[in-house]
């Protein structure tokens, strides 16, 4: 079979900045896919949204066949034998147009209710109160503060505040990013456990430290995340929680098909991507709603901005990204 596929590069900014302990950014710059088919007449999307200057370089240098021209003929054989070798976040965007073009998506579920994501540092206190003040009176809440990501006494000293102004009925997740040593995660470990409100610690330790992290597990609830993308077979393997972001795992089809079948304790994070790429992240959000370990997803809403790149509708993504590479 041929198919017509087509890329689009795009470039936007966060609504503010985000500081995490790998440091600070806040311009997202990724790629778009098309395929098309003119027998059955299916249109397939998909969205290239690397993390990082290296792997956006690897991610230049695989999609640089097909951006020559405005469009390519292609072979869907050879398309399915190249994906192995492409970076995983070029795997992806051509997993999913395939999948679509193969209407492995019978139903485009909503996004659940998000939790929310707090900055960094001293601005969490004013964002938080804002979000408690706004938030409808006995209505679950979900809150994420990245943390490691700024003055760790400064950090320590707001822990207490933000305990106290939690409600009884709200969630906490507080995100390291693989910025604390063993002694640190154990420090805030013990100011949490037991607590009922808590979700997890998300990536407490560094990535490679597989051993603390197990260990900090048998204190509080740990969820792995930068780790399951250094070493995927984790995926298999670790039995806690897991914060998985499709757009940065490769082909989505597995994933799509251990959430339809159920799989527990999968909790789905954004890459903060455009609305092609969120289409994907809200469906299998929506899939772990159904399954037996429902969890606010991670979507971040408010940090990304308005307007036509973020539609629901692919066409108006793909008219927004601008011209052709």
């Amino acid at each position: 079979m041929t198919l017509q596929l087509a890329v689009r590069s795009y470039a936007y900014s966060l609504s503010r900045p985000l500081q995490t302990a790998a440091g600070r950014w806040q311009r997202r710059e990724g790629w778009l896919l098309r395929l098309s088919c003119a027998v059955s007449g299916r249109v397939g999307w998909g969205e290239v949204a690397p993390m990082d200057v290296e792997q956006r370089f690897a991610c230049a240098r695989a999609l640089g066949q097909w951006t020559r021209s405005a469009h390519v003929e292609c072979n869907r054989n050879q398309l399915e034998d190249l994906l192995p070798t492409l970076p995983a976040e070029v795997r992806f965007a051509l997993g999913a147009a395939l999948a679509e073009l193969d209407e492995v998506v019978q139903v485009w579920l909503p996004a659940p209710r998000s939790a929310c994501l707090l900055p960094a540092g001293a601005a969490m206190l004013p964002i938080l109160d804002q979000l408690l003040a706004t938030h409808p009176v006995g209505e679950p809440i979900t809150v994420k503060w990245k943390v490691a990501a700024a003055d760790s006494e400064l950090e320590w000293s707001l822990l207490p505040q933000l305990l106290e102004r939690l409600p009884s009925t709200a969630r906490l997740r507080l995100d390291a990013n693989g910025g604390w040593e063993r002694p640190e995660a154990e420090r805030w470990a013990g100011a949490v456990q037991g607590d009922p409100r808590l979700d997890w610690l998300e990536q407490p330790l560094a990535v490679s430290d597989l051993k603390g992290l197990k260990a900090l597990a048998q204190r509080v609830p740990v969820a792995l995340d930068e780790s399951l993308l250094l070493q995927p077979d984790l995926r298999e393997h670790w039995s806690g929680w897991q914060v998985r972001r499709p757009l940065l795992e490769g082909d989505p089809r597995r994933l799509l098909r251990q959430l339809q079948e159920g799989r527990p304790q999968l909790m789905l994070s954004t890459v903060f991507e455009t609305g092609i790429g969120f289409r994907w992240l809200a469906m299998m959000a929506g899939l772990q709603q159904q399954g037996p370990t429902p969890v606010a997803p991670g979507l971040a809403p408010g940090w990304s901005p308005s307007g036509p790149l973020f539609s629901s509708d692919p066409a108006q993504v793909w008219a927004a990204a601008g011209v052709s590479c």
